[in-house]
């Protein structure tokens, strides 16, 4: 089959690789129909992530037809099916309490000490994100093998095409989930820092869940005018100092709570960031952790903080006197993924929840490498590409 394979930074590759097969009774076969580009596969294509391995498939946003079935499946031949990007068994401690990204046994044994090392518990395996993830191959191909499929995956009826659920393989489940974290309140001012897939969604969420006022913050005028269209407030941090334009909008108190959509790769030209950048580049770092130290300053006292955003390492310079001095809760973590595609499934068939909007491009799966770089290179027109493996990539 055609898949695209990691070979360094910036290098993704198609090449052609083994066929995916059934290897426990529990496994599916998927062919993929749909599978997209997430942020967080640009930590890869920069190598930000530690323990990827030349060849590796990438890809964990992707959705697609089994085709194949282990005994211990429940899916069946031609079922449509979302899959979550967390992999999870379902009957682990964490599974048990709904915290699918904190199984203990889809990471295998051999693949936990990296993750033991930094974190101090191994993580859970994720599809196409490298071997300290368990390394599954990913779902930028044309199959891929599904682990756990009686538990992870969700049948998708007819009439609901790729691109309006696609998005609950990650992306639609974190921003609702972060907004969760917020615990909104009637009334409730929420700041959400980025402006990205997982940012906009989350705007989204916050609403829907009753925010009274929403405000996003990003440089990015196309990605700031689909948050303006959302209904949202927004703040240009070019233009502005953020802090003491939140404290503007909400009467001197600050907002009830912030979102950190941005994680470990903020950027700007604040002090702060700039020696950031500069420890990183000289590996005396590995995050850069500005929109963090911003949103501990800028919550309101007794406010609430939602982390989404990804962070792969230390972190320093953090404002830990403001976290405690102002009684702040904070909340975090990979997304529940299984939790959440039942009701979100719901809210996209009645309507409440549109996820189209954010799709800027479709290409074939042959020109993933070409997306991957446009996406790296114009985040303002390019928010989301689907790739598609049935097209046809047309000739130069």
């Amino acid at each position: 089959m055609r898949a695209l394979t990691w070979h360094g930074k910036h290098d993704v590759r198609m090449d052609t690789v083994p066929d995916p097969k059934i290897i426990n009774p529990r496994d599916a076969i998927i062919k993929i129909t749909s599978t997209a580009i997430c942020g967080s596969d640009l930590h890869l294509y920069d190598s930000m992530i530690p323990s990827m391995e030349r060849g590796d498939i990438l890809g964990h946003e992707f959705m697609g037809e089994v085709v194949e079935t282990g005994p211990g499946s429940t899916l069946q031949k031609g079922q449509r099916v979302v899959v979550p990007f967390v992999i999870a068994c379902g009957k682990c401690f964490h599974c048990e309490k709904q915290q699918f990204s904190g199984c203990e046994n889809s990471n295998p044994a051999e693949t936990q000490d990296l993750g033991e090392i930094a974190y101090g518990t191994a993580m859970t395996g994720l599809f196409g994100y490298s071997h300290m993830t368990g390394g599954y191959a990913g779902g930028q191909a044309e199959y891929v093998r599904v682990p756990y499929s009686d538990v992870g995956p969700i049948v998708i009826p007819d009439g609901l095409e790729d691109d309006k659920v696609l998005f609950l393989s990650d992306i639609l489940p974190t921003g609702w989930m972060a907004a969760e974290n917020c615990q909104i309140e009637p009334g409730d001012t929420v700041a959400v820092w980025g402006c990205g897939p997982v940012g906009l969604f989350a705007i989204q969420s916050a609403l829907i869940m009753g925010a009274h006022k929403v405000i996003a913050i990003d440089h990015h005028p196309h990605r700031l005018d689909l948050a303006k269209g959302m209904g949202a407030q927004v703040i240009n941090y070019h233009d502005v100092k953020v802090r003491e334009a939140l404290m503007a909008m909400t009467g001197g108190i600050g907002p009830d709570a912030c979102i950190d959509a941005v994680g470990m790769e903020s950027h700007g030209f604040s002090i702060d960031n700039v020696l950031d950048a500069v420890k990183v580049a000289t590996r005396l770092g590995t995050d850069r952790p500005h929109v963090l130290r911003e949103v501990l300053m800028a919550c309101r006292t007794g406010g609430r903080v939602s982390i989404p955003g990804v962070y792969g390492g230390m972190g320093d310079k953090i404002p830990i006197g403001a976290l405690m001095e102002k009684g702040l809760q904070i909340r975090t973590g990979q997304t529940h993924v299984h939790k959440y595609l039942r009701p979100l499934l719901d809210l996209i068939g009645e309507g409440v929840i549109d996820t189209t909007f954010l799709i800027s491009h479709r290409l074939p799966l042959e020109s993933a490498p070409d997306g991957y770089k446009m996406f790296k290179e114009n985040q303002n027109e390019v928010t989301k590409v689907v790739l598609k493996p049935d097209w046809q990539k047309e000739a130069a």
